[in-house]
């Protein structure tokens, strides 16, 4: 007889301890523990919880990926690096409202209208909400099974019944095993109920999605642990004041991280955006000073984004600093290189940045692009409208080499741009283009005799 007792979870990060607390001391969470049944290990493991499996030569283990899966959408199929893999274990998370149920509705609808039986498990909604949901985006189709429940045995007993080509679990959070006392959507209850659900679709080779609430912090909600346990990490980002949406591949097994799908959320569902580059510059300003274009690379795909800033003398002791797309920490070392190697005294001015159309940019390219747009708000003076800026900058303020530069300049030539500045390191890397120009530079004194 197995043997069991309690301990106290972290609901934010899933630290375990004896008695409760009221600090976390591993996320430093407040008021955060939980008692939950744990079962002691050594009075032996679950037969449910087993593969079976024997030790092989790795020599005979098939090599064969599968073949993929292929949603329809093929923003998705991008980011999920050609299509769903049999037997995979997907997490996708964002915030409420962002489109996740949608996205899974639409998503499963092409699989059900291509013949494949599907089944989207709800536990946050009733049968009717979805129904009207479906009408709505048109996600209609014989083939596309609902069911509603939050217990995980009667989840797992439909699954081998049905035998599903495809399954959604929305949303993980909500799911419960009677095995355990503590709540739904605790520590315990996300763990017991990811890890059996994973293993179902391990055994049967069907593929999983779970969807994840995220806390405020923008992290999914639950252990840690969940996201090693799947095989993808997808995170829906996108602003409630714009119209755009991304999906992006934090971890991918199968394929690349970091990529990423734009959509547009209409009222009939979420719009696929084949050439995010030209939606992205579409409503740009001319010749407007603080306005500069970055050529990014998300994953493997080359994205073209406005970079804006106002630079304002500041009527406050303490100026502000806001910037929304790109890190407010690298943000405050590009404004301290600008004072103390180029000598624009930025200290005194309010600084505000912002990504147009709700991107998100976090790579090191991104550093030009900053300091010219800030530059040039502070200087009033306007960047040529044909040219992309691109680069990594030190602290010395010396201009360092980026990855994938060839790409990057082939995207921008393709939307009209015809000037690139990039570090000097680059060129040899870089295909000559005739009608493209590029300036190459070493420090960031270079890059303002250029532009200004």
């Amino acid at each position: 007889m197995k043997k069991s007792k309690t301990s106290f979870f972290c609901q934010h990060c899933g630290y375990m301890s004896p008695k409760w607390l009221g600090k976390c001391p591993s996320c430093n969470g407040w008021n955060c523990f939980a008692e939950e049944l744990v079962t002691d290990p050594e009075a032996g493991g679950r037969p449910d919880l087993v593969f079976g499996g024997k030790p092989l030569p790795i020599f005979d283990i098939p090599a064969e990926e599968g073949k993929r899966i292929v949603t329809g959408m093929a923003e998705i199929d991008r980011v999920l690096g050609g299509g769903i893999v049999s037997g995979s274990a997907i997490l996708i998370g964002g915030e409420p409202g962002i489109g996740k149920s949608t996205l899974m509705l639409q998503m499963m609808k092409n699989l059900a209208a291509g013949g494949r039986k599907v089944l989207y498990v709800s536990g946050e909604e009733s049968a009717s909400q979805i129904r009207l949901r479906a009408d709505r985006i048109g996600a209609q189709a014989r083939d596309l099974l609902v069911l509603v429940e939050v217990s995980l045995e009667k989840i797992l007993e439909q699954i081998r019944k049905i035998e599903p080509a495809v399954v959604v679990i929305d949303s993980v959070q909500t799911v419960y095993s009677g095995d355990l006392i503590s709540a739904p959507g605790s520590v315990g209850q996300v763990r017991e109920a990811s890890s059996r659900l994973i293993l179902a679709a391990k055994k049967s080779a069907v593929p999983l999605f779970l969807v994840g609430h995220v806390t405020k912090d923008g992290a999914i909600a639950g252990p840690k642990v969940l996201e090693h346990m799947v095989d993808t990490v997808l995170y829906f980002e996108g602003d409630s004041g714009h119209a755009y949406r991304i999906v992006r591949s934090m971890k991918n097994r199968f394929g690349p991280a970091n990529e990423i799908g734009v959509f547009e959320m209409r009222d009939r569902g979420l719009t696929e955006v084949p050439n995010p580059s030209a939606f992205f510059l579409a409503e740009r300003p001319e010749n407007a000073p603080g306005s500069v274009v970055l050529a990014s690379l998300e994953g493997t795909r080359p994205i073209l984004v406005e970079i804006q800033a106002l630079v304002s003398a500041s009527n406050l002791g303490m100026p502000r600093r806001t910037a929304i797309g790109v890190d407010h920490n690298r943000v405050s070392l590009l404004v301290a290189v600008l004072d103390k190697i180029c000598g624009l005294n930025l200290g005194g001015s309010d600084i505000f940045l912002n990504v147009a159309g709700g991107v998100r940019v976090e790579e090191p390219a991104v550093d030009l692009a900053v300091v010219s747009a800030m530059a040039s708000s502070f200087l009033d003076r306007p960047v040529d409208a044909r040219t992309v800026v691109l680069g990594e900058v030190g602290l010395t303020g010396e201009v360092r080499a980026i990855s994938q530069i060839d790409i990057r300049v082939k995207e921008a030539g393709r939307l009209g741009f015809n000037r690139c500045i990039v570090p000097k390191t680059n060129i040899a890397s870089l295909t000559q283009t005739a009608k493209m120009e590029i300036r190459t530079i070493t420090s960031l004194k270079e890059l303002l005799e250029i532009l200004f």
